[in-house]
């Protein structure tokens, strides 16, 4: 015995929207790739996160025409080394000086430091250009 067809069926059938198996096998490997997709982002996002080092400029006094020292502070991940490029720049901001320092891996997630950049000529200010792990 065969069921009477609707007007509702015969549309579904003509315009494609009726579930085959194929259309549920596609439909579950949109969503699958949807779910691996987000979870990688995530997963790059928290890592990327893990090793992530910020450095403020807390003062810079100007020794003299050859050496501005400068105050720091690094924020980084505990027991990770880390390097920082520190500039000294005239007042033009062109770069007079700079220096890598290598920070040691300490069990403190904020630490203060203080360094001082040999200058070419006389600088204005001094700041920390940027941080990473080693």
């Amino acid at each position: 015995m065969t069921t009477p067809t609707t007007t509702q069926d015969m549309l579904d059938e003509r315009y494609g929207r009726t579930s085959t198996p194929r259309r549920r096998w596609t439909i579950g490997l949109i969503i699958a790739a949807g779910v691996v997709i987000a979870g990688l982002f995530a997963w790059m996002t928290i890592a990327n996160a893990l090793d992530d080092v910020s450095a403020d400029t807390t003062g810079f006094t100007v020794d003299d025409a050859r050496s501005v020292t400068l105050s720091f502070q690094v924020t980084a991940p505990v027991g990770r080394a880390v390097a920082c490029v520190l500039e000294a720049q005239d007042e033009d901001h062109g770069v007079v000086g700079w220096k890598v320092v290598e920070l040691p891996a300490s069990q403190t997630h904020a630490r203060a430091f203080r360094e001082t950049i040999p200058t070419t000529a006389e600088a204005t200010t001094g700041l920390v250009n940027a941080c990473w792990v080693t």
